[in-house]
């Protein structure tokens, strides 16, 4: 049995020391060593309902996006953007032209070509949902497709996160697609799934609340590089990827044991111990950046349509009561982390941070009743199929009910949760209050990926905050070149998320991921990945 563990390797990593040991990552083969065969079975973290990577930014439809989709660009091990189904780009002298290629030989699964018009399509869609997305086409002329592999993206002022955004590795992946299917509003989901990804969704053996099914695609052409993060070769070395879902820990754990499925994604930790006597098992931490844990607020209802009430919030929590509630052992996650764009990345801070480093159940009353709360009734949602995600629930709850506010949890699992959150009208018909989720590093190193940190009302994340000067100092960051200037503003900005409250960030935590000894190849990445793996 081999387990990596996160102790030793990040805690008091300074400034930037998650990405260094990011750049420690091993990699894949060279794609032409592979020969597809065998299936991989495996537990996910939740049961996937929606199918559409841009409709949501659930987890669980991310990693379902990678395996059908494919992306123009990608981040590498060392946080690079590399070309992907991109053969390369240009820009012009002004820095306000990029003239983008794709590659020859680009299918979809329905056998038709990738073409520029296409990719554009894809492009236009995500960025109606994506804040990186967004805050890019606020600065851009527009698309214009030259021929069939070729398009250009101009700016209208000068912009450094162009490929960044178009290289983004999480939620909203800039995932491309036919036109046809990109055509569809961004407020709908995808009628079908056409990607051109190494693996394609097999719709007739979905079963959804039970299992999903994907088929290596036999016309993928993989890039020649090894396998990097999202970047590089994504050779399918199955045959057939099957996800089964296991809602009860402890059934799954069973499952693992008993050589069942292969890999288990998001093992409860307080079930590591029996996992781990098995020494056919390896037990690794994968994702070497961490996961930060949120809970969001409904800004369009009472109560918490009042920043005195969210405050009041995050000074009756402690990050300690939630990491225990959600992990229980403390090598899995940090002490304590201040830092909304995380702890180890190039933008930590802990300045502002003083209210959520220490409860004060008596600020927290004060706070209530200046704000004027009357006892409305707070609707948390409980996804109780996800551990992380309901120790957060409970723990939010049993805090504002020591501070005398009205609470009903409401249990469901992760994927009517993630249906549910989207839901604007009161939490009496239908809507809610507070939801619980996490995000990767790689979502929150800055305040443009971040998106649970806009503001910018209906355009913004589930929960619609408004917040002029927030987005102000993520515009001012988007356009800022130098880094000090760059840190000065997430300083300031930070400060002004601490008065705001957009959301609490719960802790930073490292989950660990199970295999059996049948199963190599498992890449060391932010995200889950199914390429490159090998069953025997």
């Amino acid at each position: 049995m081999t387990r990596r563990t996160a102790a030793g390797r990040r805690r008091g990593m300074p400034r930037a020391g998650l990405i260094a040991a990011a750049a420690l990552a091993t990699v894949g083969l060279v794609p032409t060593a592979a020969v597809a065969q065998g299936v991989l079975r495996l537990v996910p973290h939740a049961d996937l309902r929606n199918i559409d990577p841009i409709w949501t930014t659930a987890y669980i439809t991310r990693n379902h996006g990678y395996l059908v989709f494919d992306t123009l660009f990608a981040l590498d091990e060392n946080l690079e953007v590399q070309p992907q189904m991109a053969e390369g780009h240009e820009v012009s002298e002004d820095g306000l032209v990029y003239t983008i290629t794709l590659r020859e030989g680009l299918t979809f699964h329905d056998g038709s070509p990738v073409t520029a018009e296409d990719a554009v399509a894809s492009l236009e869609r995500w960025a109606e949902r994506d804040g990186m997305g967004q805050k890019l086409m606020s600065v851009m002329e527009g698309f214009e497709v030259v021929d069939d592999r070729t398009f250009t993206l101009t700016l209208a002022e000068p912009y450094g996160l162009v490929l960044e955004s178009l290289g983004k590795i999480s939620s909203n992946v800039p995932f491309i697609m036919p036109k046809r299917l990109a055509e569809t509003p961004a407020t709908e989901q995808i009628p079908e799934v056409i990607g051109s990804g190494p693996f394609r969704f097999v719709e007739a053996d979905w079963q959804p609340g039970n299992l999903v099914v994907y088929e290596r695609f036999e016309d993928y052409v993989p890039r020649e590089e090894p396998a990097s993060y999202a970047a590089g070769g994504k050779v399918a070395k199955v045959d057939r990827v099957e996800w089964h879902y296991i809602p009860d820990p402890a059934t799954a754990t069973q499952a693992l044991l008993a050589g069942e499925v292969d890999l288990y994604e998001q093992p409860a930790v307080d079930l590591i111990p029996m996992i781990e006597s098995d020494p056919s098992i390896t037990v690794e931490i994968v994702d070497p950046l961490g996961t930060q844990g949120v809970i969001r607020f409904n800004f369009l209802h009472p109560p918490f349509d009042n920043k005195l009430v969210r405050q009041a919030a995050m000074h009756a929590v402690s990050q300690e009561d939630y990491m225990y509630a959600m992990l229980g052992d403390p090598q899995y996650f940090e002490e304590f982390c201040g830092a909304y764009f995380m702890c180890g990345g190039p933008f930590e801070t802990d300045v502002g941070s003083e209210i959520l480093r220490e409860k004060n159940l008596d600020r927290a009353r004060e706070l209530l009743e200046e704000a004027g709360y009357d006892g409305e009734e707070v609707v948390i949602l409980d996804p109780t199929d996800v551990p992380v995600a309901h120790g957060q629930s409970l723990v939010t709850a049993q805090a504002l009910r020591e501070i005398g506010m009205n609470v009903r949890l409401e249990a469901m699992d992760w994927a009517t949760m993630t249906s549910r959150r989207t839901v604007r009208e009161a939490p009496s018909q239908g809507g809610w209050n507070i939801f619980p989720t996490w995000w990767l590093a790689v979502d929150q190193l800055n305040p443009i990926s971040n998106i649970s940190v806009a503001a910018s009302g209906d355009d913004a994340w589930f929960g619609w905050p408004e917040n002029e000067r927030i987005e102000e100092l993520r515009d001012q960051f988007a356009k800022a070149t130098d880094p000090e200037e760059q840190m000065r503003i997430v300083e300031e900005l930070q400060v002004e998320l601490y008065d705001f409250v957009p959301y609490i960030p719960t802790g930073q935590y490292y989950q660990p991921t199970a295999w059996r000894e049948n199963v190599s190849g498992v890449l060391e990445t932010p995200v889950p990945f199914f390429w490159n793996i090998e069953v025997q």
